[in-house]
């Protein structure tokens, strides 16, 4: 498992730049929202979590249609398809999750603090907003290995995941903003909904890589 997540680590960062790709998408939507809503520093401020959440969730959906493309090519996924044990396979696509995630989701992470800059965010929102990321981001990557795998077998299903995961998102979403939201307004709770974040993350680990191995198995009949 630690050979095969290296592997799909070093391919997530050959493979166009993903990682350099998703950081630069995410600086564009994060550059574009002053134009659209306008110079006012104060509503910037006020909805810098949940624009960050967004484009954070938007880059994330990048390279989600590389996630099994490369095995697919080379042959390595009808070998991991015909395994007798389901329960390997699911944990075989939870080691790609994870590889994908290092490689191109967790840069989005690390550059969220800094994008958070423009937004005229005080520092306890940016640090809010980088945890609830930090934790919740994984839960869309568990999502969108379902998607991934649903669309393996398509000639552009690219843009099909996206409409697949995107629906799918929107509970991870909301308690990672309102999370977000809490660690500032006072009357607004930060741990309920962030823990709520974090078992939604734990329950899509066991969940999304299972449907993904269903997905791919049922892809190959």
């Amino acid at each position: 498992m630690l050979a095969l997540f290296t592997r799909d680590l070093r391919l997530g960062v050959r493979a166009g730049g993903g990682a350099l790709t998703g950081v630069i998408f995410f600086l564009a939507v994060i550059a574009t929202i002053p134009f659209g809503v306008g110079p006012d520093l104060n509503l910037l401020a006020r909805i810098g979590p949940a624009i960050l959440w967004i484009g954070a969730l938007l880059a994330s959906l990048l390279g989600l249609d590389r996630l099994f493309q490369a095995d697919r090519e080379d042959g390595s996924l009808d070998l991991m398809v015909l395994a007798d044990d389901r329960h390997f396979l699911a944990l075989t696509v939870l080691v790609k999750c994870a590889a994908h995630w290092v490689g191109g989701v967790l840069p989005l992470v690390i550059a969220a603090p800094l994008l958070g800059l423009f937004m005229n965010m005080e520092p306890l929102a940016i640090g809010a907003t980088a945890l609830t990321l930090l934790v919740g981001t994984p839960a869309i990557t568990f999502i969108g290995a379902a998607g991934a795998a649903v669309a393996v077998v398509l000639p552009r299903g690219g843009l099909l995941i996206s409409v697949l995961v995107l629906p799918l998102t929107i509970p991870v979403l909301i308690f990672g903003v309102s999370a977000s939201y809490g660690a500032l307004a006072e009357p607004d709770p930060f741990l309920q909904p962030f823990l709520i974040l974090s078992a939604l993350t734990l329950f899509l680990a066991v969940i999304g890589p299972a449907a993904a191995g269903l997905a791919l198995r049922h892809g190959s009949d």
